[in-house]
């Protein structure tokens, strides 16, 4: 699975992309962002409060119900707003 790091989440994590194989029981974005909160003390930083971190699956924007699978994109950024 690749993973996409943008904003405020990429300079927590300390990179912009990664690929990872996370255990079969991941199988959402929640459960995919709990997991890595659990991977380092930068991904903890990042995924502390995951009503504010916005994810797209595939490129397309995705709530933490969504299926994930061994071979998506997942990114994962801050809410956009506009002006």
């Amino acid at each position: 699975m690749k993973l996409l790091y943008f904003s405020w989440i990429r300079d927590r994590i300390g990179m912009g992309e990664e690929t990872v194989q996370p255990p079969d029981d991941v199988a959402t974005v929640g459960q995919l962002v709990a997991w890595l909160a659990r991977q380092s003390g930068g991904h903890a930083e990042a995924f502390a409060d995951p009503a504010i971190v916005c994810c797209a699956v595939n490129q397309e924007f995705a709530k933490m119900e969504e299926a994930v699978g061994a071979n998506d994109e997942v990114a994962f950024f801050p809410p956009v707003t506009g002006g």
